[in-house]
Order: C-alpha cells, then structure tokens, then sequence
C-alpha cells in the first residue's frame, strides 16, 4: 500500500472540502463571512485604511464589543491587519490584506444589492404578509 506525504493528504482534503456539510471548515468560513458586522467592516475598509473610532461611527448599530470582536475575528483569519501607533491617544489603524480585499469584492457587491433592491424586496413582503404571496 502506498503512503502519502502531508502535503498530500491536505491537497486530497483541500479537494474534498465541501460546505454543505456541517463539520466542514469551509462551513464554518462561510458562516463567518455571512455575519452582518463582517460584511459591513469588510466593505467599509475597500476604500482603504480606518482607525477604530472611524469605524464605529461608519457603521451604525455596532456596539464596541461586536466591533471589537468581529475586527479581531478578521484578524485572525487574516483578511485584516491592525497597526498601533505609539502616540496619545494611541492611534490603531485597521486595513484589509490582499485576501481580505478579494473578499471585499464580494461582500461589497452583496450589500450594494441590498441597497439597490430594497425596495423591490420590501414590495414582495409586503405582499406575502397580506396573504396574497
């Protein structure tokens, strides 16, 4: 029986991904990226670069905890890079990597067609609700 290197075995899992299946981690990638506060963080930094505060006025709603948490997530994954400047205030800037601006084509693109579409959407619930959807 032939035995197979590492790099081998992760190609073959690499092609077997699948995220339709729950345990999966492209599944738990694409729930990540699906989260509101990604999408809106990601598609604020496409221009370029944001401090913290900037971003929490940028994006409505956000509590600091969430911001926090979602820009931390971010990093991890490493579609976002934080860089502190020693000053005072301390100024930390945030902005997207290579990977994280290719995804920030796509989740720009999905948020531009809420917004373009809204009301289109908005028209057909109406219309279900009213029972005769």
């Amino acid at each position: 029986m032939a035995t197979t290197t590492a790099a081998q075995r992760r190609e073959q899992a690499r092609a077997e991904y699948d995220a339709f299946l729950k345990g999966c981690p492209t599944n738990q990638l694409l729930d990540r990226i699906s989260d509101k506060w990604v999408a809106l963080v990601v598609s604020a930094l496409a221009p370029g670069p944001m401090r913290y505060s900037d971003l929490g006025r940028r994006i409505a709603g956000v509590s600091p905890k969430m911001l926090t948490q979602t820009l931390r997530s971010l990093e991890r994954d490493g579609l976002l890079t934080r860089t502190v400047t020693p000053s005072v205030p301390v100024r930390v800037d945030y902005a997207l990597t290579p990977l994280g601006a290719s995804l920030s084509l796509l989740l720009t693109a999905v948020k531009d067609w809420a917004e373009t579409h809204f009301d289109e959407v908005h028209r057909a619930r109406e219309h279900y609700d009213t029972g005769t959807g």
